[in-house]
């Protein structure tokens, strides 16, 4: 009974409504029953069947309610993939179209202008550009700038400064060290950047800001030669730090967050004394760290020869002078675990 009141109602509303929309919704239906009838097992849609319903969605704003095979948003995805693809094969076989490109000498001198002035952009690029008699966008500067080889960036930069005033830099910075009863010692010191001389050592479990700025005034005396000093973003380098610096009438420079490389050469005198000294040792309290940190200094400035001095040592050891009898003999040092080697006598 609710069947046959639901076909009146049906045929009733259909009285109401257009020829075409009726011829519509007709052409819908017969074309999923077609579908219906011709499957097999499973439902599978062919290429026409696809565009009917991407014509019908471009024809018929009621496509919606006649559809039962595959919802709507299945259709859309079909359109909007007809649409891509008609987009990529015309992009592919278009000849002729869009701007002219560029010469590759322009291309070239536009790479060498960014190699040597890192600090342009676009704009300023473009007006050399333009007053070098070069017909060109900005638009077209800018891209091809994304593309040049970066052969001068931040950290050439920044290698080129310490190397231009490495004879008045120093660096400081902390390390820590475990000791036999598990505690932990911070070992504190400062080295020169022109011959990786350690200007200053010293160790203490509970280093603070008083601490250091008093290892500052025993680092630096009345008169020195060093103008800037190297330190990282460590909580330990308060106010008090800085007002120390300043006092012995040095500019502090801090290292990025998270850049180790930028304060390189005082990591790099902390890996040496960890390979060479504390990965073979275990310091039992402070004062034992002291003594063998002692004696590592003296090594490493009167024997131990560094890749960063053309293998030379930062005392400036002498260079021998041997002939074909000459005897060697080796004295050792830290213990041991190293020797130096000099001509006898």
């Amino acid at each position: 009974m609710f069947r046959l009141l639901r076909l009146l109602v049906g045929l009733l509303c259909r009285c109401f409504r257009s020829r075409k929309d009726l011829l519509l919704e007709n052409l819908a239906l017969r074309q999923q029953l077609s579908v219906f009838q011709r499957r097999k097992q499973r439902l599978k849609l062919a290429a026409f069947d696809r565009l009917f319903w991407i014509g019908m969605n471009k024809i018929w704003t009621k496509w919606k309610g006649s559809l039962l095979i595959v919802t709507p948003e299945t259709v859309v995805g079909w359109h909007r993939a007809g649409s891509r693809s008609y987009w990529r094969w015309r992009c592919r076989h278009q000849v002729g179209r869009g701007r002219r490109r560029i010469s590759r000498e322009l291309r070239e001198l536009i790479f060498r202008m960014v190699a040597e002035n890192p600090t342009w952009g676009a704009p300023r690029i473009h007006g050399e550009l333009l007053r070098l008699g070069f017909d060109v966008s900005e638009r077209t500067v800018s891209r091809w700038m994304r593309r040049a080889p970066r052969l001068r960036d931040r950290s050439m930069r920044w290698k080129t400064f310490l190397s231009n005033h490495r004879e008045v830099i120093a660096a400081m910075d902390f390390f820590t060290v475990p000791t036999l009863t598990f505690s932990v010692l911070y070992c504190f010191f400062v080295i020169a950047h022109d011959r990786r001389r350690i200007l200053h050592f010293n160790v203490t479990r509970h280093p603070n800001s008083f601490w250091i700025a008093q290892q500052m005034r025993e680092a630096f005396p009345d008169e020195h030669s060093m103008k800037y000093l190297i330190l990282d973003r460590d909580a330990k380098f308060g106010c008090e730090v800085l007002s120390a610096v300043e006092a012995i009438e040095l500019a502090s420079v801090r290292t990025s967050f998270k850049s180790p490389w930028q304060n390189g050469v005082a990591e790099r005198w902390v890996g040496s004394c960890r390979r060479d000294l504390l990965d073979h040792v275990i310091a039992l309290n402070e004062r034992h760290l002291k003594r063998m940190l002692s004696e590592h200094v003296r090594y490493y400035h009167a024997d131990r020869t560094h890749l960063g001095l053309q293998k030379e040592t930062p005392g400036r050891r002498t260079t021998a002078v041997s002939s074909g009898d000459c005897r060697v003999v080796s004295m050792p040092r830290l213990g041991g675990l190293h020797h130096r080697y000099d001509l006898a006598a």
